[in-house]
């Protein structure tokens, strides 16, 4: 560990001061209000970049690491780091912020409470991706409940309240199980150790019967597999996406999404590892599933932000694929993954909710030949439509390609069959981008449709860019993962004991951990 420092502090505080000073501005002074909450959205965007030049990308260890004592009676630290597993989420989430406060700037009512919100919500999913301490991970995992509750249940569609609490209820749920299963962890190191801790680093020592491992990976497994969400727990997703505001959207799928997939790699799995193992027939079998119902209901979607939201069902299974392929090329493919939905879906979502308030309604039937009123929105569309398909180039390309050459060498046939995914992807997204954007432009109400403004360019702009690199030049974003999955890699392995049950159940998988 390196020696101590305050920069993840004030990464993860900075949007909270933003929120406090918001209360200090008159509710009538709405520009003021927006502005505030951009500089500080922006602010800690850019203390952000500072981690990159920080970070050791030789190293696989946690870094930039802050710890004080917390709750000593109950072995509670406030313990935070980052390592190459969350480095570039922590950053993405950051890039996030600034962009959905501009693409907020239209919302006129109760302006003060949902800048309040966004803001609460940017520190608690930047604390979530930072905590290595299971109690302080709970804390910020709920606390991102609250304001995502408030986003979409008063700033929300008609079915806001329904698609709120089923949101809240769904989560809840498995984050019950996560605490008991926390609160057991810690006790059982107590009984090991004589030392009653939350300390994640240690507990990855803790070694467990395998009997214990399946209950308490079936505790965090329900928990993240909600959040992911991995079929057939995605029930809640589609009502959240279509009913919150625009900006809500794009946090759900650029950020909290990846909470759970976080979730299994940081926590679930090194800590049960032979629960792991053996749990991965079945998740890997249930994220192929995911990945051609999403895809195939996606392809059956007249709403344009109900196509985007199945979309996410689909690609977050290839992400589910990679992380239990449990190898290099699977795990980092995985982690590329989440950071190109975050882009490509987000900038889907930004631009559903543009032309959405241009013409209020969301239809794929009520489009058609934008390209000729819209040429600079359907160009940005364009892009992030081949992103989001995986075409070569882009962003989206080399996530799959490396999920996929991870998963086949021990799942051959589940791999061809997610690589069918990746082909009903292509057919559904330029299905509907050929609806939207091409033919007649027959309709009266598209005829005076105005192009993008300044605001909506400058917030597509730097995604399309980040879109572009990452599709070209992967190098600088694999090299800094790589060193922090080798080391999951080597603490499951040396985790490993061979209990017959284990290696019954993952017979023929012995060679998954080396990365060979």
């Amino acid at each position: 560990m390196e020696l101590f420092t305050r920069d993840l502090s004030l990464l993860l505080f900075l949007p909270v001061v933003g929120a406090l000073v918001l209360l200090g501005i008159p509710r009538a002074r709405t520009a003021a209000l927006f502005k505030t909450a951009l500089f500080f959205a922006a602010l800690t965007f850019l203390w952000s970049l500072k981690l990159l030049w920080l970070f050791n990308p030789a190293s696989g260890e946690m870094q930039l690491v802050e710890r004080f004592s917390w709750i000593p009676a109950y072995g509670i630290d406030y313990f935070v780091g980052i390592d190459g597993l969350s480095l570039f989420l922590v950053l993405l989430t950051a890039f996030l912020g600034p962009i959905v406060i501009l693409a907020s700037w239209t919302i006129s009512e109760r302006v003060k409470e949902y800048l309040f919100f966004m803001l609460i919500l940017e520190s608690g999913m930047l604390g979530a991706f930072m905590a290595l301490d299971l109690f302080l991970f709970y804390v910020f995992w709920e606390i991102m409940l609250v304001p995502m509750y408030f986003l979409i249940g008063v700033w929300g569609g008609p079915r806001r309240i329904y698609a709120a609490l089923k949101f809240v209820l769904y989560t809840m749920a498995g984050s019950l199980l996560m605490l008991v299963a926390i609160i057991y962890l810690a006790t059982r190191n107590a009984q090991v150790t004589q030392v009653l801790t939350f300390d994640l680093l240690r507990l990855y020592n803790l070694s467990l019967p395998y009997e214990e491992q399946i209950w308490l990976f079936l505790a965090f497994a329900l928990s993240f597999a909600i959040k992911v969400p991995l079929f057939p727990f995605h029930t809640w997703l589609p009502d959240a996406h279509v009913e919150a505001p625009t900006a809500g959207s794009v946090i759900l799928a650029g950020v909290l999404l990846k909470m759970g997939t976080y979730g299994f790699l940081r926590f679930a799995i090194p800590l049960f590892p032979e629960a792991a193992l053996a749990a991965a027939p079945f998740i890997i079998a249930l994220a192929v599933i995911g990945i051609v119902y999403g895809a195939m209901v996606a392809m059956m979607q007249a709403d344009l932000k109900k196509l985007v939201a199945y979309s996410s069902v689909s690609h977050l299974g290839f992400v589910m694929l990679g992380l239990f392929a449990f190898n290099l090329q699977g795990i980092q493919g995985a982690i590329y993954q989440m950071l190109n939905h975050g882009l490509s879906t987000g900038a889907l979502f930004l631009i559903v909710g543009m032309i959405y308030e241009r013409r209020h309604t969301r239809m794929i039937a009520d489009f058609g030949g934008l390209w000729k009123q819209l040429p600079i929105f359907s160009s940005f569309f364009l892009v992030v439509t081949l992103s989001s398909i995986g075409l070569p180039g882009l962003n989206g390309f080399v996530g799959e390609f490396l999920i996929l050459l991870g998963s086949f060498r021990d799942s051959p046939w589940w791999t061809a069959g997610a690589a069918t995914g990746v082909v009903l992807g292509a057919i559904y997204m330029l299905w509907m981008f050929r609806r939207v954007i091409y033919g007649p432009l027959d309709r009266p109400e598209n005829q005076k449709l105005n192009d993008l403004g300044m605001r909506e360019i400058v917030m597509l702009i730097p995604i399309l860019a980040l879109i572009l690199i990452m599709g070209v030049y992967p190098r600088p974003f694999l090299n800094r993962m790589k060193p922090a999955v080798e080391l999951i890699i080597q603490r499951m392995e040396s985790k490993r004991e061979a209990i017959p049950l284990v290696q019954e159940v993952t017979q023929g998988r012995e060679t998954k951990l080396d990365g060979n």
